[in-house]
């Protein structure tokens, strides 16, 4: 921050004045040096005329706009002067104080002392009337630290000011980049949610299909029980797309928009006996000790992972048997197992076409919970094998 909050401020002192700061600066230097000069000017003619002190002041007027462009250098030039003539002493004092405002303390005392010590070398040649020299240079010097001391708050200020500036633009960018990380993780979340949802009913919904598009010799009431189930699918996966839209909506977690559970281990034997009912062959070997104590988050996870299992099998493995096994116990971990024979040939023939994204949704959703997901084709089969954290 500091780093950041001194290129800021170097920008502000590099900034050229404007013509309101200048006409300012020589405005007010000169009104400063003619209340100097003038008493000595009004001073009896037989003093004679300040012609040095007249040349000095007008030199200062015209000049006082360098304490705005080069100020240590233009302070410097008329600290010189203030040891010629008290004309000088308004510019070199102004001088003083923009040094500190400018270039800090490291350089404002220097410039200081050298003013203090100038007008000390006046003083000696040149006495002030009506108060003694060491009292004079003590107001000298009060005056030049109390310049110095007010520069210098400005300037802390100043760099405050310019810190806080930088601290809103970079919390108001962080903020930006987190809205705009939190649009793409939801996008996510939804593609997620509506694959694992959708895909399962839609799925099923082909198996149906398929049937009357191949069997148009069975019985009616086979075939108006098959389309019944279509219908009916057809409107449950629009129900389930409503849930998950709300749900996603509302932020809810662990319950749904009507106030009904998510899916969890529990409702697996209701999973598989949709998949059966579509003609899937499912064959369920459940050896989880005491599943009432899974925890629900990965109950949820576990539930996808036989779900999508489920649907891939049917997807690309149509008629194939496949085997669900679910192993674990509290204080170990959930283990899920889901085999299924590859087509003849080893190539999938899908009954719908894949996105691709399931699997890959799927493995985020359980690396999220703590487990692990690996899936292969091997030796004549497709294996879908899933572990998940099981705390006691």
């Amino acid at each position: 921050m500091n780093g950041e909050t001194y290129s800021g401020a170097e920008a502000e002192r590099r900034r050229a004045p404007g013509p309101a700061a200048t006409a300012g600066v020589v405005i007010g230097t000169g009104v400063l040096i003619a209340l100097t000069v003038w008493p000595r000017v009004a001073a009896p003619p037989a003093e004679g005329l300040p012609v040095l002190d007249i040349a000095v002041g007008v030199l200062g007027c015209l000049l006082s706009p360098v304490l705005l462009w080069r100020p240590v250098t233009g302070t410097l030039g008329f600290t010189v002067l203030a040891a010629l003539s008290p004309a000088a002493t308004p510019p070199a004092t102004l001088g003083a104080l923009q040094v500190a405002h400018r270039r800090g303390l490291p350089v404002a005392v220097p410039v200081a002392a050298a003013g203090i010590a100038a007008h000390a070398v006046r003083g000696m040649w040149q006495p002030n009337g009506g108060i003694s020299f060491g009292w004079w240079l003590l107001l000298i010097a009060i005056g030049y630290g109390a310049l110095v001391g007010w520069g210098s708050l400005a300037r802390t200020q100043r760099a405050l000011v310019i810190s806080l500036r930088e601290r809103a633009r970079h919390a108001e960018a962080e903020q930006g980049r987190r809205v705009a990380e939190a649009r793409i993780l939801e996008r996510t979340r939804i593609a997620r949610e509506m694959h694992d949802v959708l895909a399962h009913r839609l799925s099923l919904l082909a198996a149906y299909a398929g049937a009357l598009e191949y069997r148009p010799d069975s019985p009616p009431e086979r075939l108006s029980r098959a389309a019944g189930v279509v219908r009916a699918g057809v409107h449950q996966a629009l129900d389930e797309l409503r849930e998950v839209i709300s749900l996603l909506r509302d932020g809810a977690t662990e319950e749904g928009p009507d106030g009904g559970p998510q899916p969890v281990l529990a409702d697996l034997p209701r999973l598989v006996d949709e998949s059966r009912d579509a003609g899937v062959r499912v064959r369920l070997r459940d050896e989880v000790i005491d599943p009432a104590a899974l925890p629900a988050a990965a109950g949820r996870t576990a539930y996808r992972v036989v779900q999508e299992g489920l649907t891939n099998a049917r997807k690309h493995a149509a008629g194939r048997p496949v085997e669900v096994v679910l192993e674990g116990r509290p204080g170990d971990r959930l283990v899920i197992d889901i085999r299924n024979p590859l087509p003849e040939g080893g190539a999938a023939s899908p009954v719908i076409p894949g996105t691709g994204i399931g699997l890959v949704g799927l493995t985020e959703r359980v690396h999220l919970a703590g487990g692990r997901l690996d899936h292969e084709a091997a030796a004549g089969e497709f294996r879908l094998h899933a572990w998940l954290p099981w705390p006691a």
